[in-house]
């Protein structure tokens, strides 16, 4: 497993949805993830040190975890299917290990609450992960992206309703 960090929180230009960008710690990968608002507003109100006056789902989940005497050791994206990512967060109670399936979004939310490790599946992050582009010149080496990395873009792009584009519910 490869450890990340949050990276931000951004707005996907073309859909008005909400996108987490993981950093590889020790690389030059990062990964984004299609998330909700309300998980994007989750993980922001917590990287910016904001004070909410009552708790968000997240919180509530964190305080559950604690009072049985829990504690998260870690949250992992495991796998991707077609477009979709997979999450597990592992909880270790009074020496009893759990690993409670997760949508990536709800497990970063809680990650940042408790301090936990974020970990990506190496698999993952070949499959998905990209490289920033510093100087188009000098990042590729002049070498074309391999197909398989583009996929999940392709994928996104052909599920796009133009027609759609623009328009307010």
């Amino acid at each position: 497993m490869i450890e990340m960090i949050v990276d931000s929180v951004r707005v996907n230009l073309i859909s008005s949805s909400r996108v987490v960008v993981l950093r590889e710690r020790s690389g030059p990968r990062y990964l984004t993830i299609l998330i909700g608002q309300n998980e994007a507003d989750a993980i922001a109100v917590r990287l910016q040190d904001h004070d909410v006056p009552r708790p968000l789902t997240h919180d509530l989940l964190k305080q559950t975890i604690e009072t049985v005497g829990g504690a998260v050791q870690h949250v992992a994206v495991t796998d991707l299917v077609d477009t979709t990512f997979v999450a597990v967060i592992l909880v270790d109670v009074s020496g009893s290990r759990y690993e409670l399936d997760a949508r990536p979004s709800d497990a970063i939310a809680l990650a940042v609450r408790v301090d936990a490790p974020i970990l990506v599946n190496p698999q993952v992050l070949d499959a998905a992960g990209f490289e920033a582009d510093i100087d188009d010149d000098e990042s590729s080496g002049g070498e074309p992206v391999a197909e398989e990395k583009l996929e999940v873009f392709r994928e996104f792009i052909n599920e796009l309703d133009i027609d759609d584009l623009g328009n307010k519910p």
